[in-house]
């Protein structure tokens, strides 16, 4: 666990939706770079899982069960983090993709609630709960994922999902400029479509991926260590003048208009 290596050292560094995905090798980069990692998820058995290979691999971590759409979990999961040597990073990683969200007469209210609660909401409330935390720290660093679809649109529609992505991307400039100088650096992660097993099942047909593979000019999908090392640089202090970002890693989406055959 030699990248990035001691840079985060004496550091807690607290990961939502840490059982899998971005959020697990986030977690296994942090500890490999020195931080006690806090796993916070709502599935106990991947953020035991993540704990266990944080261990094998020789760092540090533990986990807390967080649903972060649910205040007193948050609260409670920075506690832990301030009992146990204060608050550094807060990644602000967790957040759902359903199937049934669509264009906008398609979505149903009870979708758009649910996408609201957990990718907007649990961002504010690790917000909420852990910029007073950081403070009393002394500052840290904030990395809130958004996404590429926080910048531009798309005819395949996935209403609720973009447009709590743009609240993230919002929020954290926000942020940014209020607490600048009080040692609180924020940042908006914005991955490109990335490996994940979220992203493999709804795009499990041929021509949906096709479809979205064409505007990547990397012709590609993220592999979610490469997320995870964009979220190491914006915690540790190779990024001490990086703030109130738009921090794209997304094959060059973005950047493109016609891309290559």
């Amino acid at each position: 666990m030699a990248e990035g290596a001691n840079e985060l050292e004496g550091r807690n560094a607290l990961i939502t939706g840490a059982g899998s995905g971005i959020g697990r090798e986030a977690a296994l980069l942090m500890a490999g770079a020195g931080a006690r990692v806090i796993v916070c998820d709502v599935d106990e058995a991947g953020g035991t899982e993540t704990v266990s290979r944080v261990g094998a691999a020789g760092g540090e971590a533990d986990f807390v069960h967080a649903d972060v759409s649910k205040a007193n979990d948050i609260k409670n999961a920075v506690e832990f983090a301030k009992s146990h040597g204060g608050l550094h990073v807060m990644f602000n990683n967790a957040g759902i993709f359903p199937d049934d969200d669509g264009s906008p007469p398609d979505t149903t209210e009870e979708v758009w609630d649910l996408v609201m609660n957990v990718n907007l909401k649990g961002v504010f409330l690790g917000c909420k709960y852990g910029i007073p935390a950081m403070i009393e720290a002394g500052g840290g660093s904030i990395i809130n994922t958004a996404s590429f679809v926080a910048v531009v649109g798309a005819a395949t529609s996935q209403i609720a999902y973009t447009a709590s992505k743009g609240g993230v991307l919002a929020m954290t400039r926000e942020i940014a400029v209020e607490y600048a100088r009080q040692g609180i650096r924020a940042n908006a992660l914005c991955p490109g479509p990335v490996n994940t097993p979220l992203l493999e099942e709804f795009l499990r047909d041929p021509e949906k991926k096709a479809r979205r593979l064409i505007h990547i000019p990397m012709g590609r999908l993220a592999e979610a260590s490469e997320i995870a090392r964009a979220a190491l640089y914006l915690a540790s202090p190779s990024s001490s003048y990086v703030t109130g970002t738009t921090f794209m890693v997304d094959g060059g989406i973005t950047a493109a208009y016609v891309t290559p055959e």
